[in-house]
């Protein structure tokens, strides 16, 4: 994601109305001060210990593409990065523990959010400023089926490996009828010492039921944000992030390819989505694990939208979109703690400092005064 601040004359005024809230300019003036983030995801191994349902990486095929065998041809791929300016990875799989010593090499130049089963220990020696988002689908039970092939308990191992590691985010991945057990499984990652943020189960594989996207994430929604009232110095979404995730709509308009932020910026496929007049981000390229190719979005060369719930790409949706927040100061307010939880979780910002401001974020957003967003 290239975020960046673009004040023009027509924005000025009701932003300077809006920043003389001293809250929101320390907001702001963080943000400035850390700059542009320059996003890209990358892919570093197509291998993975697990093969969980509805995961987007096997069902895509997208383990096809070896990685490099020699680390000269994964060093020439940060070289080319660094030239191009980018200053911020999203690791992915297959699984990247399986590959410490390349994930130190990110470290050592770029702001990273690694994405983890949880099943290996990242340590801390050379990693010690990255977020490592932990994967976990429900409780034990649900997390078992959908990623232990029923028979691998991933969190109990999960929650040992992280037990008081404040680089460790829980990324929830809640299917829309599983809102009842929201609570415990929030409740042990708390308790494990670590933060939540959520993401919403998309039904890649067809299991139907209770995974079946379809049904909506209504209580799903209601769930999270009793939780984030629980727990506001622990779950970095807001209900503003909520409501625009669980409903997929953003000032009348609808999620989907037309509107999303995470595609490949170099794909000749993405050219007519580039003309529609819809902001995307300029710099943003998924790479595949052969560090060279790249696809058409974050998830797929063949986006199907319909099962898409990613968190991190409608985040972007919103930052993207911040003309349309400038209507009143509390739209503001939702674009801006949107923007400085993107920037925190990435730790762009200092991370324990802005921890301590989540609580007064919190008490600050409120997601029902935006009467255009539906």
């Amino acid at each position: 994601m290239e975020t960046k601040f673009v004040v023009t004359d027509e924005v000025r005024d009701p932003l300077m109305d809006y920043l003389e809230d001293p809250f929101l300019l320390d907001l702001f003036n963080q943000i400035r001060k850390a700059g542009s983030i320059k996003e890209i995801s990358l892919d570093l191994t197509h291998i993975c210990n697990l093969r969980c349902q509805g995961c987007y990486f096997f069902v895509n095929e997208l383990d096809q593409n070896k990685a490099p065998e020699d680390d000269a041809e994964f060093d020439a791929f940060i070289e080319r990065e660094k030239a191009r300016g980018t200053n911020s990875i999203t690791v992915l799989g297959g699984e990247p523990s399986l590959q410490l010593d390349r994930l130190r090499k990110l470290a050592q130049h770029f702001w990273i959010v690694v994405a983890t089963n949880g099943t290996i220990r990242i340590p801390y020696e050379g990693l010690e400023n990255i977020t490592i988002s932990v994967s976990v689908w429900g409780d034990r039970e649900t997390d078992r089926m959908l990623r232990g092939g029923g028979k691998l308990d991933v969190v109990s191992r999960a929650l040992k490996n992280y037990q008081g590691d404040r680089r460790a985010l829980w990324y929830y991945t809640v299917p829309s009828g599983n809102a009842h057990q929201i609570e415990g499984v929030v409740e042990q990652c708390v308790e494990n010492g670590n933060f939540v943020l959520f993401n919403y189960y998309g039904d890649k594989s067809g299991l139907g039921g209770i995974y079946d996207h379809h049904q909506g994430f209504a209580a799903v929604r209601q769930e999270i944000d009793r939780m984030i009232a629980r727990y506001p110095d622990r779950i970095l979404m807001t209900p503003y992030i909520n409501k625009v995730l669980s409903t997929g709509n953003l000032y009348g308009e609808s999620w989907g390819y037309d509107v999303c932020s995470g595609i490949s910026e170099n794909m000749p496929e993405n050219a007519a989505r580039f003309k529609n007049g819809k902001p995307y981000n300029s710099h943003f390229r998924a790479y595949n694990p052969d560090a060279k190719t790249t696809r058409v979005c974050c998830a797929s060369n063949n986006p199907d939208c319909s099962t898409c719930c990613q968190t991190w790409a409608q985040i972007g949706w919103i930052m993207l979109n911040m003309e349309q927040h400038l209507g009143s100061k509390q739209e503001f307010t939702n674009w801006l703690t949107t923007m400085y939880l993107f920037y925190l979780i990435d730790r762009a910002i200092d991370f324990e400092a802005g921890i301590k401001l989540l609580p007064e974020i919190q008490k600050r957003v409120n997601c029902e005064s935006t009467l255009t967003l539906k």
